[in-house]
């Protein structure tokens, strides 16, 4: 008896980006990422339900890649600022494909309340603990807010940075917050 094939639910939703990235969210459908995939659109549906149960987990995906970055950069037992210098530099290092990634993403969230609900109670995380009644906890919150304003204007294509110019906006950010 052969043994039955196993889906990678990382290469389905890498398959999903590229979908969303070349053709637009409107062409996120469950069979478009099947084919995009290579695998058929039964074995997506048993790997991943229904396609908003597709589309929460390019979401989750991205969300703790995110956060698993910040981690790596704020070490052991961090402060806000802390915490707050290490989100400012994981905005800092995504690259080009992580910028069009999150267009992707964030075509597809204006399509569904559901999904900018999400979302939004991740970005409620990060600021409940933000002090603004500290010098130090409105510098780390302004140094959020910046570094989000430039990641998104910069993946939106509102304007364009060079590398060297990109890190030192970031680095500046960083002072900020620090």
């Amino acid at each position: 008896m052969a043994r039955p094939r196993t889906i990678d639910r990382d290469s389905v939703l890498d398959s999903a980006e590229q979908l969303v990235q070349r053709k637009g969210a409107a062409a996120l459908t469950l069979d478009a990422v099947a084919k995009e995939a290579g695998i058929t659109k039964g074995g997506l549906q048993y790997c991943f339900g229904s396609k908003d149960d597709l589309v929460t987990a390019l979401i989750d995906r991205w969300i703790a890649g995110f956060d698993a970055q910040v981690a790596r950069n704020a070490g052991t037992s961090p402060t806000f600022a802390g915490r707050a210098a290490a989100y400012v530099a994981a905005c800092g290092q995504y690259d080009a494909a992580g910028h069009a990634r999150m267009v992707g993403m964030l075509v597809t969230l204006l399509q569904s309340p559901r999904y900018l609900q999400r979302v939004r109670a991740w970005y409620a995380g990060w600021f409940h603990d933000c002090t603004p009644d500290s010098d130090a906890g409105r510098r780390a919150r302004t140094a959020i807010f910046a570094a989000e304003g430039a990641f998104f204007l910069r993946s939106l294509g509102f304007i364009e940075m060079d590398e060297a110019e990109w890190q030192n906006v970031f680095a500046d950010f960083q002072k900020l917050a620090s």
